[in-house]
């Protein structure tokens, strides 16, 4: 492993990132840059190295960011000290990308010279330049049999006004042409400013909780220098800490006497959890505390609720600590218990978005062992009552009487949608058949569009991503940001099984398409539920009246069977003793609902 002596010329620092779409090559270029500078050896080399989750290496996907130290020897002779920041690589976690990008001075545009420019590539790029980065662009992958990377290069350049010729091209599994890029990084991305005798200003852009040291804080020195022994303040929380411990990532955590203005590192802060020490925060000296925090901070805001139950009851507790432990590391898991009369206990949780819910589903199963039950996600809705006042609601079950409702208010997303020219129409057909509104187009390529709407988030959050992926064969791809809560015609659909209302099965669905949705609902609920002894009703009903209607037959035991000859009366006698008991049965009998059918909900839009 690398020994790393104290730099203090900050001139030779770089901080950079790396930013692309998903599966474009980012971890697997990290890899190589840190076996090119010797950070890490031939012999502890893994397979994506600064993604460590398992999650993270199946899907693909960076999920926490990561940052590493490197040393690099340029052409001239000085040693240089590159800080990679890497960051998540999905939609969801837009405000943790946002705060590693303010961190950097520099972005490696990475592009699959067979996929091209994809959406996620344009919105971390549009994010990169509103932080003012120094933009490299890589395409990768050149060694591919579909491998194009003179259109791609065409493409970036229309992009970017890069000459194509001044592109790099790479290929990070091969390590083809990677001096190049380190060779870039430090000719092209200017070193870091700052005044190093201001009061402290450092900036948090990520943290992970360790056991022994608390809750360790990922951090970029703006102004001033940090010492072991000072007692430092977070300027959105106000908590007090003396650092544990403060070092550098070379890519495992070592220890240093100080961090000076243009470093990146950690402060291990002894704090017991995330929440008191956030993505986006400011840390200063406690005794010379800064006038101005670092701008841009902001309180992550869960976007999709659902409630998670355990199947058996008696995983209650568990599940509890599970989620706990969980939001040690993660700030933007919200949580609270729920109880459900068909589902019994459980929690109602809050997610930055889909992927953010499936990543925490995944590690509540795998890392804890537990078999749960996933309602349908909801979002989150305004609504505003007749006295004026402003409620928010996560879970239909919340929403007040129809009598005392002025309006409800939804939330709304801008999306961008990437897609070849020949599903244009499809894509429009989606998005409109959902409530989308069409904004604009853009053409950064002959035979690409790039297509603006404006969408409800409740019919983005079901089924889109795998409905738009499957209509253009997965050529299109996706991103979104919120835009605001606009009032609509909003309902509550309730489901009844045997006349009783099912909490767990009530959905908020806009007006219009209320009939046709529980028409669907009472459908494959019909299908789901097993028969009873007696006839079941389903109905779908908003407010109190019922739309829709289907009965699960009786089973029907055949009391004749021993009446073998004699008086018809004897048979009417029989038949009248058991419809006598079959209305009793029915009236306190209660119906067992399969877990499928609270799945069903998500079903829908397949049928």
């Amino acid at each position: 492993m690398v020994y790393f002596p104290p730099l203090m010329n900050r001139e030779r620092i770089r901080n950079f990132s790396i930013i692309a779409h998903i599966d474009h090559g980012k971890s697997t270029l990290a890899d190589r840059l840190l076996q090119a500078t010797g950070t890490i050896s031939e012999r502890e080399m893994t397979e994506q190295v600064l993604d460590s989750m398992d999650l993270e290496r199946e899907k693909g996907v960076t999920i926490k960011a990561s940052a590493v130290r490197m040393q690099y020897t340029h052409n001239d002779g000085q040693v240089y000290e590159l800080n990679l920041i890497d960051t998540p690589g999905h939609v969801d976690f837009g405000y943790e990308v946002s705060r590693a990008m303010y961190a950097c001075e520099g972005a490696l545009l990475v592009v699959d010279a067979s996929q091209g420019i994809e959406a996620q590539t344009l919105a971390n790029l549009y994010m990169a330049l509103e932080a003012d980065l120094e933009i490299i662009p890589v395409i990768n992958k050149i060694d591919l049999p579909a491998a194009r990377p003179d259109e791609v290069a065409a493409e970036i350049s229309d992009l970017l006004g890069t000459p194509p010729e001044e592109i790099l091209r790479i290929s990070a599994k091969s390590g083809e042409n990677i001096a190049a890029v380190l060779q870039a990084v430090v000719e092209r991305i200017p070193p870091p400013q700052g005044d190093p005798d201001a009061p402290l200003r450092a900036l948090i852009f990520d943290s992970h909780y360790d056991a022994y040291k608390g809750v360790v804080a990922y951090v970029r020195v703006f102004d001033g220098a940090i010492a072991p022994n000072d007692m430092l303040q977070l300027m959105a929380t106000q908590a007090r800490l003396q650092p544990v411990e403060i070092g550098i990532f070379a890519p495992e955590m070592r220890p240093t006497d100080r961090l000076i203005t243009g470093e990146v590192g950690y402060i291990a802060t002894g704090l017991k959890s995330v929440g008191e020490c956030r993505v986006g925060d400011t840390i200063t000296l406690a005794s010379r505390p800064a006038p101005q925090p670092l701008p841009g901070y902001r309180h992550p805001k869960p976007m999709v609720f659902a409630g998670v139950y355990p199947v058996d009851g008696e995983d209650y507790e568990d599940l509890r600590d599970a989620l706990a432990k969980l939001q040690l590391n993660d700030a933007s898991l919200v949580y609270e218990p729920e109880t459900s009369q068909a589902l019994n206990f459980g929690f109602r949780c809050g997610f930055l978005g889909l992927f953010h819910m499936e990543i925490i589903q995944e590690r509540l199963e795998r890392e804890y062992g537990l078999d749960i039950i996933t309602t349908a996600p909801s979002v989150e809705y305004e609504v505003l009552l007749r006295n004026g006042e402003v409620v928010r609601i996560d879970s239909p079950a919340q929403l007040p009487d129809p009598a005392e409702i002025e309006e409800i208010r939804e939330p709304w997303m801008k999306i961008q949608i990437f897609t070849p020219t020949e599903y244009y129409g499809v894509v429009m057909e989606l998005v409109t058949g959902r409530r989308g509104v069409f904004i604009g187009q853009e053409y950064p390529t002959p035979n690409r569009v790039q297509l603006d709407f404006e969408m409800p988030l409740s019919e983005l959050i079901v089924d889109f991503f795998d409905a738009l992926k499957s209509r253009t064969r997965g050529y299109a791809s996706l991103d979104y940001q919120f835009a605001e809560y606009r009032p609509d015609d909003l309902v509550r659909l309730d489901i009844l099984v045997n006349k009783e209302p099912v909490d767990a099965l009530a959905t908020i669905v806009h007006r219009d398409d209320a009939y046709r949705k529980g028409q669907a609902l009472v459908s494959k609920l019909k299908e789901l539920i097993p028969r009873q002894l007696f006839a079941v009703p389903i109905q779908a009903s908003v407010g109190s009246r019922v739309i829709s209607r289907a009965n699960i037959k009786a089973l029907r035991k055949d009391v004749l069977a021993k009446c073998y000859g004699g008086d018809v009366t004897r048979k009417r006698k029989l038949l009248e003793k058991q419809k006598k008991g079959k209305k009793r049965m029915k009236a306190i009998g209660n119906v067992e609902i399969p877990q499928e059918a609270f799945l069903a909900v998500l079903r829908l839009r397949d049928e």
